[in-house]
């Protein structure tokens, strides 16, 4: 570094003299080699071998198709968690070359020559290796040891469930990781008051919940967790009145705007662009709305490209059912008749069916008519429907007219049957005139519009409304879905509300040339574009609404069970050999978690109650930093174990992990404390240290043990696998030669 300086004045030339100095620079770096050794003990337990196997280990099975379609840009949907988990491990894909073309349909289906194995599992294992540094300076910034902290890395790279989630492409690696970074940073901007990076701190926050959440749901618990730590620290902050009201309301501000507007931000931009790479129809499109699904290239954009875009008179339709529960479908109807009695006796009008049907038919048609006129064709220029106005709806095939009357349904008698009207010369007066309701019109007389609008069909003698029940019909219903007219329906249901998918002006009067028309394409012109926010609400409504048919699985467990780990699950088995992976926990290290967990909790009950009598065993800062580790440690185990039990969907073990790793870090801080605050004399503190090096031994020969289940290798025989059964509860597979 150089530095002009000015030059002597009393020079005699005409000119000031300038001098260069040479000034030194001076670089102080500070290397923590215990934190470096853990991070490559890390890398070496997690990056080993993780090609092999390279066949489909458990759950890849369900990522791996959503990541096809990522390489292919197809839109799908999945309703177990956000896209950006999805994202991440597309990007090992994208950078490792993977082109898509694999069928993901078996556990251990062999991987092909195109498929790169490493580069798909990479991610998750580096988010998985830099987990344990993490863990260290987590308890670093709580305030113990530094020896605490490798005694928490210690436990977690001999964590054997860990290592395995953390070796294939699977996500709860990388939800741990962030949500241990966002702990992290939190407390590092908690405690840096005086610092220039400390509001980095609190944007790294931020971001990294946005990350944890954007991975899966689960990491809203961590979220919640940290934002009323968050709420407890700036309530503080208010009543400090050191701090001018301007401080306090800037310091609350920019908590406000790094803690919930950042996070929402970056939530949206996840689905910006996962739907922006998504451009192309998929196999999911059918759970969207028929504009959502106009709004993909091919599919529907494909079938009802250049369709006219308002309703007329005349118009031809198919009737799509707003909601996707059971399942979207189409209101249909064919050439057979309801039962003259069903099963329990009671009688039906033997009227023509009308169903609602989960496939595009021809039979799916329908025509608008003017009820004043007997033309079926739309007139020049055509006349729209607006909002308000009385049709008929006619089937095409058939030419019955959309009826419903006072006769019970077949399956919901307390609705009304619908049904395609036939004379048979009875005292049935056809009753099959409709008013038509847009329900989202931005004036009373809107246009019904194709796909845009969503309407109520609401039957003029009886205002009932035209409303899918969600029943199956049976064997004489075809197992077809059925349609009711509800006269009690009230408010914003989507079961009642319809919008048309497939339109085209009808130009045939006679019957045998409109059922030709019928099956011919749609023909017109019309664009229609949804908005980013149109689409991420409908996607988010969708995911949080739709639920896959879920089975109870081989492995699915309950959270009892996750604690004594009385459950484990086998994620691939060699096919000749008895070499597998097991998804099984270091038994020493749980059954410790769980000791720690009471004794904590006796601990902290214990000392309030004292300190409620005034009687202070411990002093204050000591309280202060057992108080800010429980609602850290313990308080991160409840929030991401406890909900579980609210929770209606099929549930592993490796959902425990998240809660499993506050857990765990709980242990050192609990022995460092009983060391310190509990253990007086020497002669005790040397014999718990006696305790705590066995424990550490155990924890590695039970490490060591597990190992061949952990990494796949080596294969083991039958009895060496029996001996490791530990639990009867444990399924390890056997194969006996």
């Amino acid at each position: 570094m150089w530095a002009i300086l000015p030059g002597n004045s009393r020079a005699p030339t005409t000119y000031g003299r300038m001098q260069c100095v040479k000034l030194p620079i001076s670089v102080t770096v500070e290397i923590n080699l215990l934190l470096v050794a853990v991070t490559a003990f890390a890398l070496v337990t997690r990056l080993y071998g993780i090609h092999c196997p390279k066949a489909v280990v458990f759950d890849e099975v369900y990522y791996g198709q959503f990541l096809s379609l990522y390489m292919k840009q197809v839109f799908f949907i999945d309703e177990s968690g956000p896209p950006f988990g999805h994202m991440i491990l597309a990007l090992g894909a994208y950078l490792g070359g993977f082109d898509g073309n694999f069928v993901w349909n078996r556990i251990g289906a062999e991987y092909t020559s195109n498929v790169p194995v490493w580069s798909l599992r990479i991610i998750p294992a580096l988010a998985g290796s830099f987990c344990i540094p993490l863990a260290y300076l987590l308890v670093v910034e709580l305030g113990y040891s530094h020896l605490s902290a490798l005694g928490a890395c210690a436990l977690l790279l001999m964590e054997n469930s860990m290592i395995v989630q953390s070796r294939f492409m699977l996500l709860e690696s990388v939800l741990i990781f962030f949500l241990l970074l966002a702990v992290l940073s939190y407390l590092r901007f908690h405690k840096a008051q005086n610092s220039s990076f400390r509001w980095c701190w609190l944007v790294i926050c931020g971001v990294s919940c946005a990350y944890g959440i954007g991975v899966k749901y689960m990491g809203m618990f961590t979220y919640f967790l940290l934002l009323g730590l968050a709420a407890v620290h700036t309530w503080q902050l208010i009543g400090d009145r050191t701090l001018s009201h301007g401080k306090v309301v800037v310091q609350v501000l920019v908590r406000f705007l790094a803690l919930v507007v950042l996070p929402v931000i970056m939530y949206l931009g996840f689905f910006y662009v996962h739907l922006t790479l998504l451009y192309r129809s998929g196999p999911h499109d059918q759970m969207m709305s028929s504009a959502f699904q106009a709004s993909l290239e091919g599919g529907l954009a494909r079938i009802t490209q250049g369709q006219p875009l308002d309703v007329a008179f005349g118009s031809q339709v198919t009737l799509r059912t707003v909601s996707s529960k059971p399942v979207p479908c189409w209101l249909h109807s064919h050439k057979a008749n309801y039962p003259i009695r069903y099963e329990n006796g009671r009688g039906s009008s033997h009227q023509q069916q009308v169903t609602c049907y989960p496939f595009k038919d021809v039979n799916n048609w329908w025509i608008i008519k003017d009820p004043g006129r007997q033309s079926l064709v739309v007139s020049s220029p055509p006349r729209p429907v607006r909002h308000g106005d009385i049709i008929q709806l006619l089937h095409g095939m058939t030419s019955r007219y959309l009826n419903t009357h006072d006769v019970a349904a077949p399956m919901s008698p307390h609705s009304q049957e619908v049904s395609g009207y036939i004379d048979f010369n009875v005292s049935m007066p056809a009753q099959n005139l409709w008013r038509v309701d847009v329900v989202n019109r931005e004036s009373d007389r809107e246009i019904w519009k194709t796909i845009l609008s969503e309407v109520r069909l609401v039957h003029v003698n009886t205002s009932a409304v035209l409303k899918l029940s969600g029943a199956s019909l049976p064997e004489w219903g075809f197992k077809q879905l059925e349609v009711v007219g509800d006269k009690i329906h009230k408010g914003y249901q989507q079961s009642g509300m319809w919008n048309v998918e497939e339109h085209r002006y009808g130009r045939s009067q006679e019957q045998k040339e409109r059922e030709l028309e019928l099956k011919s394409p749609t023909h017109g012109d019309v664009k229609r574009n949804l908005t980013f926010m149109a689409k991420f609400l409908e996607l988010q409504w969708k995911m949080l609404t739709v639920k896959n048919e879920e089975s109870e699985h081989k492995y699915s467990s309950s959270p009892l069970e996750w604690i004594t780990m009385d459950t484990n699950i086998a994620y691939w088995l060699h096919p000749s050999s008895n070499a597998q992976i097991q998804l099984i926990g270091n038994f020493v290290t749980w059954t410790i978690a769980n000791l720690v967990l009471v004794v904590y909790c006796l601990l902290f009950l214990t000392y309030l109650l004292r300190r409620r009598r005034k009687v202070e065993d411990i002093p204050q800062d000591a309280w202060e930093q057992l108080v800010l580790a429980g609602v850290v440690c313990f308080g991160g185990w409840a929030v991401n174990y406890l909900p579980f039990f609210l929770m209606e969907k099929t549930l592993f073990l490796y959902h425990y992990l998240p809660a499993l790793t506050f857990k765990i870090l709980q242990i050192p801080i609990v022995i460092e404390h009983l060391y310190i605050h509990v253990m007086r004399s020497p002669a005790q503190r040397k014999a718990f240290g006696g305790v705590i090096l066995a424990v550490l031994c155990s924890v590695y020969v039970s490490y060591r043990n597990l190992s061949p289940l952990t990494y796949g290798w080596p294969a083991l025989t039958s009895d060496e696998l029996a001996a490791l059964r530990w639990r009867e509860s444990w399924d390890i597979l056997l194969r006996k030669r």
